[in-house]
């Protein structure tokens, strides 16, 4: 079996997987705000 160096693997796959679900995670959390903020306006 192949020695492990640290910090050698190639993590671009990883990153932007990474960075599309934080961007998804950010873009529902607003909107369930905006959802709660609207029901308590017009006191549905």
């Amino acid at each position: 079996m192949a020695e492990h160096k640290h910090g050698s693997m190639n993590i671009e796959a990883q990153e932007k997987a990474f960075e599309g679900f934080i961007k998804w995670s950010t873009y529902v959390s607003v909107a369930a705000i905006a959802v709660l903020i609207f029901l308590a306006l017009f006191n549905s």
